[in-house]
């Protein structure tokens, strides 16, 4: 597609930067496979072709997009010690991606890296190393972390209680709905109607709990 420079539309404005802003919010409130090219531009006030000046197609945008969450996420300090730097950068990721449900599994997959990606790449590559650890325990801290944060967020993304006195309510209800079928299942009804349904679940707290057994164990690891 030949670039050509899009029509003057007083309304709209456009950027680079505010075509990526508006295709992010677009995605985050009507979920990624609802955003089009043509939906992008009636979002933006202007015509399909005005957002093909920037992107040549919706994988083009969709990096830019990647990155622009990338960009939110706190990259680790080299000024703190590695284990709080990992720590909050993974709280950062974690705050990132409930905000953007969409990006989870895009975030390792593109081909094409936008700077914010490949700057906090590099950063979490220098904080392992500069802690420490060799090139082959450095590929398996990151990708432990990574794996675990991931995977967390989009379990949190599959579950609907948003808050410990929503779960402890939702496990009330379950404990009720399958009481007839609970004697053939007793940790379940231990557990869960022993515990979560009298003080629910709190993702923040579980989350926390799982990265820092993480982060002892690579500790371990490094010290080795």
């Amino acid at each position: 597609m030949t670039r050509t420079e899009p029509a003057t539309d007083t309304r709209a404005h456009l950027s680079r930067e505010r075509v990526l802003e508006t295709a992010v919010a677009c995605a985050d409130r009507h979920g990624l496979d609802a955003l089009s090219m043509r939906k992008l531009g009636e979002e933006l006030g202007a015509s399909a072709m005005s957002a093909y000046y920037y992107f040549a197609n919706k994988e083009q945008l969709l990096d830019g997009m990647v990155d622009v969450v990338f960009g939110e996420i706190e990259p680790p300090s080299p000024e703190l010690d590695w284990k709080t730097a990992m720590r909050r950068r993974a709280v950062s990721t974690r705050e990132a991606l409930n905000r953007h449900r969409w990006a989870i599994g895009h975030m390792e997959g593109r081909t094409d890296h936008g700077a914010a990606n490949i700057r906090l790449h590099d950063a979490v590559l220098g904080c392992l190393r500069g802690a420490g650890f060799s090139l082959e325990a450095t590929v398996h801290a990151y990708s432990v972390q990574d794996a675990y944060i991931y995977g967390f967020v989009l379990q949190e993304s599959d579950m609907s209680p948003q808050t410990a006195e929503d779960f402890a309510a939702e496990a009330q209800r379950q404990m009720e709905a399958y009481k007839d079928m609970l004697a053939e299942y007793p940790h379940i009804a231990e557990v869960v109607g022993g515990h979560v349904a009298k003080v629910g679940y709190d993702y923040a707290t579980e989350f926390l709990f799982g990265l820092d057994l993480i982060l002892e164990g690579l500790d371990r690891l490094r010290e080795r």
